[in-house]
C-alpha cells in the first residue's frame, strides 16, 4: 500500500515506537527521510541511526533509528512531533517569518531551495521554504 504522506508516516512511526517503549524503530528509507533522521540526530533527539540499503531488485532500504530516553525518568527525549505542512495544505514561510517552537527550545524542519534544514539554519542562511514539521 502506498503512503500518501511519507513525512507524517515517518513521524507517526517514531511517536508509536516511543509510546510502546521500543529502543529501535525501522522506517522505509527515502532521501528526505534520511535527511530528517540526520537533523534529529544532529539536534540530539535520537541516540543513533543506521541506513541500510535495499539489496536486490526494487528494494527501498531501511532507516534504523535508536530512540533516546532520559536515563532517570525513562521518558522519551522527543516530547512531541507534529506535521505542519500537509499534502492537502502546504505551509510556506519567508526567512524572517519561520516559526519559533517553544521559544527556541524545539526545532522546525524546513525544506528550502538549499536542502532540508532546521528553522534556525534557514534563518541564518536567509532562505524560506516549506515548513515540514516541528520537534521538541
Amino acid at each position: 500500500m502506498a503512503v500518501t504522506d511519507p513525512i507524517a508516516d515517518f513521524l507517526t512511526r517514531i511517536r508509536n515506537a516511543q509510546q510502546a517503549g521500543h529502543r529501535i524503530v525501522e522506517i522505509p528509507a527515502s532521501k528526505l527521510k534520511k535527511r530528517l533522521t540526520e537533523i534529529l540526530f544532529d539536534q540530539g533527539y535520537i541516540l543513533r541511526y543506521k541506513f541500510e540499503d535495499g539489496v536486490g531488485q526494487g528494494k527501498q532500504g531501511l532507516i534504523k533509528i535508536a530512540l533516546k530516553y532520559d536515563p532517570i525518568t525513562r521518558k522519551p527525549v522527543i516530547r512531541q512531533l507534529g506535521r505542519i505542512s500537509k499534502p492537502g495544505l502546504r505551509k510556506y514561510s519567508r526567512a524572517g517569518e519561520l516559526p519559533r517552537i517553544i521559544n527556541g527550545l524545539g526545532i522546525a524542519i524546513v525544506s528550502t531551495s538549499r536542502g532540508v534544514m532546521t528553522g534556525k539554519q534557514a534563518k541564518a542562511a536567509n532562505v524560506g521554504g516549506e515548513v515540514l514539521c516541528y520537534v521538541y
